[in-house]
């Protein structure tokens, strides 16, 4: 198998990344409609409740609501770097040819990216094992279990990690004249 064959199929594991990064990531921006439902309820529940004098909400409508916004960041990231949509101070980065920016983003990548996803999961890891180990719950009375959610942190950079070797892949690409920048670069449309 030759070194372009090779690179070939990473670019079709990379395109089936790119596919799940963008289903989840469509999915997930649902979870903050969920996250305002569940705030509204939760804010005319307390009122409502103080004005007929019996409690309408608990802890749990608080914590799924944090929860919720935990999901929206967590799961979100590896779609947002999929669109390009991170931060970035790119005043000169905007201006370079896509060759330029290819490198660039492939140093960042690996340089930062890639060592950042791995040291998330190596420190995650012990903390997301002793939540499972004693099944952690809530302090506050009537809350929700944490290790689900814990769990979460493991699964994003994980696939994080995932959509951080896409773009690495796709960078080479370009770099080799595999693929034409346009193919590359960030896709830049519409999040919706």
């Amino acid at each position: 198998m030759t070194g372009n064959e090779l690179f070939s199929r990473a670019l079709k594991v990379a395109h089936a990344i790119d596919r799940m990064s963008e289903l989840l990531g469509r999915a997930v921006i649902w979870l903050s409609l969920a996250m305002v439902l569940v705030g509204s309820f939760n804010t005319v529940a307390r009122y409502a409740g103080r004005r007929f004098g019996t409690e309408l909400t608990s802890n749990a409508y608080i914590e799924l609501q944090w929860y919720l916004f935990s999901l929206l960041f967590l799961l979100g990231a590896g779609y947002t770097l999929k669109h390009d949509r991170h931060v970035r101070v790119d005043v000169i980065y905007a201006r370079l040819s896509p060759r330029a920016r290819a490198w660039i983003d492939l140093a960042g990548t690996v340089a930062f990216l890639i060592p950042f996803c791995l040291f998330g999961l190596v420190v995650s890891w012990p903390a997301v094992r002793n939540s499972w180990a004693i099944l952690e719950g809530s302090p506050d009375p009537g809350g929700l279990p944490r290790y689900p959610i814990k769990t979460m942190i493991l699964v994003s950079f994980f696939l994080l990690l995932l959509q951080a070797l896409t773009e690495l892949v796709r960078r080479i690409a370009v770099l080799r004249g595999l693929a034409a920048a346009g193919e590359a670069e960030p896709h830049r449309g519409e999040i919706l």
